[in-house]
């Protein structure tokens, strides 16, 4: 008869959608001109992208988590399995595309200025809906499904996404989105059938100004949540976030980091917020928790190699105080 310790432990989240693997360069003094060559002391080869992001900081927080993915038939795809592997975390969700290369981003830093991508989409623009159903166990539904990168994942067709959100509900599971605009586009029709089935939607100021056009971040947000979603979290970099929605509606400031690179600091955000919802806390304790580990990512080069794990998350917090002021409706 099986014992305590022989139960499988089966995933409290899931994190599907773009896994990329990244290139990146550590700051430069200015864009190198035609024919220029810069030296550095390291370019970094790292796995990125929202879900295998925010995968690595659940992971480093206690969180048992499952990617789901698509990757292509190359190195770079034996990378990713393989840092995920290494990371402890579950990969029966990550499918191999044999007609596309596994995507890749090239990520370029420049002081005093916001970074720069050249992103092929790759192996990401396979990921269907079913292979997200694919990866849920009925009998033992994830706590929290988080879908990242969305708006770039052509293969999820809007309605499909909506009915599979409305079936993860009947699970009890929590239903977080986050996206990714390459630019300026028609993307609400993309957003309207998802939000009534969405309990946070958690994109940054500049998604969300594409998505809706001029306004406030909190007039954004507010948006969002008459459209459906139960609670809207607006990131903003270093000027914090805002959140509104049933039970909350505040301006999030930030703490004080030597800023380095802002690769991966939203999904780090994410991360933070989606263990506070596993671990039952509040939505401010939630907030809280996802501006720490923001944080923590923007102090070094790359995604994912400077997040705290959750002692170090932990005294973080306890040791620095967060601006949490109330925002008129």
């Amino acid at each position: 008869m099986p014992t305590l310790q022989d139960k499988p432990k089966f995933p409290q989240v899931i994190c599907a959608g773009v896994v990329v693997a990244d290139h990146l360069c550590p700051p430069l003094p200015h864009m190198p001109a035609a024919g220029e060559l810069i030296a550095v002391d390291r370019l970094v080869l790292a796995i990125g992208g929202c879900a295998a992001n925010a995968a690595m900081n659940l992971s480093k927080l206690g969180v048992r988590t499952r990617v789901v993915c698509k990757v292509g038939p190359d190195m770079f795809g034996r990378f990713v399995s393989d840092i995920l592997e290494a990371e402890g975390l579950d990969k029966a969700g990550l499918r191999i595309d044999p007609e596309n290369d596994t995507s890749q981003t090239l990520i370029i830093n420049i002081e005093g200025q916001d970074r720069r991508f050249i992103h092929t989409f790759g192996a990401n623009k396979s990921l269907s809906v079913a292979d997200l159903k694919a990866a849920i166990d009925v009998q033992n539904p994830p706590a929290v499904f988080y879908l990242g990168g969305y708006l770039i994942l052509p293969g999820l067709d809007a309605h499909e996404l909506a009915d599979f959100l409305a079936w993860l509900g009947t699970l009890g599971v929590h239903r977080v989105i986050d996206v990714a605009t390459p630019g300026p586009a028609d993307y609400l029709p993309r957003i309207k059938p998802i939000l009534p089935h969405v309990d946070a939607f958690m994109p940054n100021e500049d998604e969300a100004a594409l998505i809706l056009g001029p306004g406030t971040p909190a007039e954004h947000a507010s948006t969002f949540h008459s459209m459906g979603a139960k609670r809207v979290v607006i990131t903003r970099g270093g000027r914090g976030a805002v959140a509104i929605g049933d039970d909350i509606a505040v301006e999030i400031g930030t703490y004080a980091v030597n800023f380095v690179d802002g690769s991966g600091g939203g999904d780090a955000f994410d991360a933070g917020y989606i263990t506070g919802i596993v671990a039952g806390e509040t939505v401010t304790q939630c907030i809280t928790r996802a501006t720490a580990q923001g944080a923590s990512c923007v102090r070094g080069i790359g995604t994912t190699a400077t997040i705290f794990n959750k002692t170090e998350s932990d005294a973080f917090i306890a040791a620095n105080q967060l601006s949490v002021k109330p925002l008129s409706r």
